[in-house]
């Protein structure tokens, strides 16, 4: 059980500049789009306008970070000692001003301490990897991209690489750490990534999650801000599940990708092999008609999931242009050719579109279809699954895929 310790921070100011592959490097102000946590008759909430470019959370001083910690132990009565404190914030921990102090504070506790997504781009001297450790700092979650000192230095803009990565190598050689690279194609990948993957076997890192550079909007860039890097084409899905592959079979710590895949635990969508037939006897029959709305990736997944539960005749999946059905927006729904459409459609449960709207649209041609939200997520990406047991994914799957049939059923229409 981790418990959040959020230090707030904002991307591109609280952590020494952006990356240059950066999500939120280049993000425009738009028109809302919509969400799930709209009101029903009001097109944009916080999150959907603010929230999601995290442009307005900077960092929190630490008596109110440690005072929200507090309240968080005793409201949640924790039992045993399975629990650690999981530091994390919209900016770089290391370039937080107070860590140390933080850590110092949350190690009179005696609780264990989670380092979440860090760049070590504020660590300019590798000592400061030794304090955190003896402040009772255990796991380490370490954006790492390359042990090249001079692509740190060119594409994550850190002041500092050799301290970085010999902070890196002491976290490996002492604690738990998960790193973490964002693969662009010809600046880390190819012989650079081996030689990373090298030093993360010599010096003893646990996993390590591949992350496939997105650099257009139907990669995931909704916010006005692509190409972030001009001129660069991303590795296609294949070439990217391929890459993960193979360092996977190269290399003896734990490796996951995302948006594809988990080598370990047959994520994402582990339901659509045919050895796990036999756990999808256990859903629900689908007794109603209705189309699935997603993503690229996602498709042929969802399409041979709903071939091995027998409902093919009656649900049919339709991919929206762009790779994430999460990152759906009104923009992408406007593109669809509404004759694939049957009268439910099932949206993702986080896409970006309003409720109100996305009827709308998808009802242009006349037909009133009824447009309803599935489940949040129908399984887990290489984020989530780094952590969890093949039996952990089906479950967690199973679930899932129980409530998207009920829905199916519920809002679907029926036939005899």
């Amino acid at each position: 059980m981790q418990i959040i310790a959020d230090i707030g921070g904002i991307p591109g100011k609280n952590c020494r500049g952006f990356c240059k592959y950066c999500y939120f490097r280049k993000v425009k102000t738009l028109e809302p789009f919509g969400c799930r946590q709209c009101s029903p008759g009001k097109l944009g909430c916080e999150y959907c306008t603010e929230g999601i470019r995290e442009i307005k959370s900077e960092f929190i001083p630490p008596f109110l970070v440690l005072g929200n910690l507090q309240n968080s132990l005793m409201m949640g009565n924790f039992q045993g000692n399975d629990l650690k404190i999981n530091i994390s914030g919209g900016g770089d921990l290391s370039c937080y001003p107070y860590l140390l102090d933080l850590t110092s504070a949350i190690s009179q506790w005696g609780i264990p301490i989670h380092l979440g997504y860090t760049s070590g781009k504020g660590i300019d001297d590798p000592q400061m990897a030794k304090q955190l450790l003896s402040h009772g700092v255990e796991e380490v979650t370490y954006t790492i991209f390359s042990t090249n000192p001079l692509l740190r230095k060119t594409w994550m803009k850190d002041p500092t690489p050799e301290a970085s990565v010999e902070a890196f190598k002491i976290f490996c050689e002492n604690s738990e750490v998960h790193a973490a690279a964002v693969i662009v194609p010809g600046v880390n990948d190819g012989e650079e990534l081996l030689k990373t993957c090298n030093h993360l076997e010599e010096w003893g890192a646990n996993a390590l999650i591949l992350m496939r550079f997105a650099n257009f909007r139907n990669q995931g860039l909704i916010l006005g801000n692509e190409p972030i890097v001009d001129g660069l084409t991303p590795h296609s899905l294949e070439e990217f599940e391929n890459l993960v592959w193979k360092i996977n079979q190269d290399y003896q710590f734990r490796v996951t990708g995302t948006p594809l895949c988990d080598p370990e635990t047959d994520a994402p969508f582990a339901l659509s092999l045919d050895k796990k037939k036999e756990y999808v006897d256990i859903l629900s029959e689908v007794k109603s008609e209705a189309t699935l709305l997603t993503g690229k990736v996602a498709k042929p997944f969802l399409e041979k999931i709903i071939e091995n539960i027998g409902a093919s005749d009656l649900v049919n999946v339709v991919a929206a242009d762009q790779d994430i059905g999460c990152l759906i927006t009104h923009q992408e729904l406007e593109c669809l050719d509404l004759a694939d459409l049957k009268e439910t459609v099932i949206i993702p449960g986080r896409a970006f579109v309003h409720d109100q709207r996305a009827t709308e649209i998808l009802s242009q041609d006349g037909i009133d279809r009824m447009v309803v939200r599935g489940p949040d997520k129908l399984t887990v990406d290489g984020e989530m699954s780094g952590s969890l047991t093949r039996e952990d994914v089906l479950k967690k799957e199973l679930i899932a895929f129980e409530d998207l049939i009920e829905a199916i059923n519920f809002f679907g229409v029926r036939k005899k």
